[in-house]
């Protein structure tokens, strides 16, 4: 998965799948390589510098928990840190995608054991991690819930078939009818964006 890069340019094989495979021409990809390896000089996004750029959007909630979920969705190989290519997918997909695709990336977030569908311990472990992540558990006091009323509340919505798991297509059928669950669920899509020094337009 890795770039076949140098810290002062992408190479022109890289930088032809890149532009193939995005939305992005080759010019705005170069600029994202360059503020990426200025954050990043050894071409690496550890998970503990990846907290650090995120939870700058978050200043009132506690971010550790909800980052290191988005960082495995970012980190595709497993490997333990995020390479330019994976970044730049990842940022592709959240701020250009379709709504389907901008859903079906975060269904994997939500997917925490990668198995093809979301339990009701997942979901509970990942809206927990969104109310506490946006300061927002006090709103759960003060309505009497908890993180684990909320998330069966928006399990039940979208287990349609009532068997004890919410599919890909449940999860994405259930958001696109549902602004509101849309944001509440998503609220890392396009965040993570304005936190690198270049921001680029798009194609």
């Amino acid at each position: 998965m890795g770039a076949h890069t140098s810290c002062e340019r992408l190479s022109k094989e890289d930088l032809d799948f890149l532009s193939r495979n995005t939305h992005y021409e080759e010019d705005t990809i170069s600029e994202w390589y360059r503020g990426f390896r200025k954050d990043c000089p050894d071409g690496k996004l550890t998970p503990n510098d990846f907290m650090k750029i995120y939870s700058q959007w978050f200043p009132m909630g506690r971010t550790s928990h909800f980052c290191n979920h988005v960082f495995r969705t970012f980190d595709t190989d497993r490997n333990g840190f995020i390479d330019f290519k994976e970044f730049l997918f990842a940022i592709d997909v959240t701020s250009c995608g379709t709504p389907e695709q901008k859903l079906a990336w975060a269904f994997r977030l939500y997917d925490v054991d990668g198995n093809g569908s979301i339990d009701m311990r997942e979901m509970t472990q990942m809206v927990k991690s969104i109310y506490t992540m946006m300061g927002l558990t006090k709103e759960l006091v003060e309505h009497h819930e908890t993180a684990w009323d909320k998330a069966k509340e928006i399990f039940i919505r979208m287990d349609k078939n009532e068997d004890g798991k919410v599919t890909r297509e449940e999860f994405i059928q259930t958001c696109l009818s549902d602004q509101g669950l849309f944001e509440l669920l998503t609220p890392f899509v396009c965040n993570y964006l304005g936190s690198f020094d270049t921001e680029p337009d798009n194609k």
